[in-house]
């Protein structure tokens, strides 16, 4: 859910400011994305990184940069369409079933890793990393969507 988090915050972000100013916040958006990607790359890179652990996080980890890829690209979009189409927005939610399911599997094949801190410590610490970033940002999102319920609610009682 990080990734999707991340969207989200650059496209509530960017409608603070005027459409002819957006340049400025996607400068802002590339480093960001540098930000996210350039620990993954270079992790991914290390030779380090595939030597044997018994979970495979190394594919987990191949599988956030390609998510990571694609997010930037919905952040970028996200920010420079005012309005932004409703088939954008179902991709977008679609994106946030599969940014789910990766920090779900991310955490699952983290917690059963404790072994391969001694043998792929770098790409283990990553692991735990993105488990926390993404337990964060799915507990700001379970906050909202309970926030948006009882508006909801409220909204409906006064009918």
């Amino acid at each position: 859910m990080f990734l999707y988090m991340l969207i989200f915050m650059a496209y509530k972000s960017s409608r603070w400011m005027p459409l002819n100013k957006r340049l400025k916040f996607q400068i802002v958006n590339a480093v960001f994305v540098v930000v996210v990607l350039t620990p993954q790359i270079y992790i991914m890179g290390r030779p380090k990184s595939s030597r044997y652990c018994r979970q495979p996080l190394l594919n987990n980890l191949s599988a956030s940069v390609a998510l990571s890829i694609i997010a930037s690209g919905l952040s970028v979009v996200f920010t420079l369409l005012d309005p932004v189409p409703q088939g954008l927005w179902a991709a977008y939610h679609v994106f946030g079933l599969f940014s789910c399911g990766h920090g779900l599997c991310t955490t699952v094949l983290t917690l059963t890793a404790a072994a391969c801190a001694n043998t792929t410590t770098e790409l283990y610490y990553l692991s735990v990393a993105l488990t926390v970033a993404s337990a964060i940002s799915t507990g700001f999102f379970m906050v909202r969507s309970g926030l948006w319920l009882t508006n909801r609610q409220a909204v409906m009682w006064d009918k």
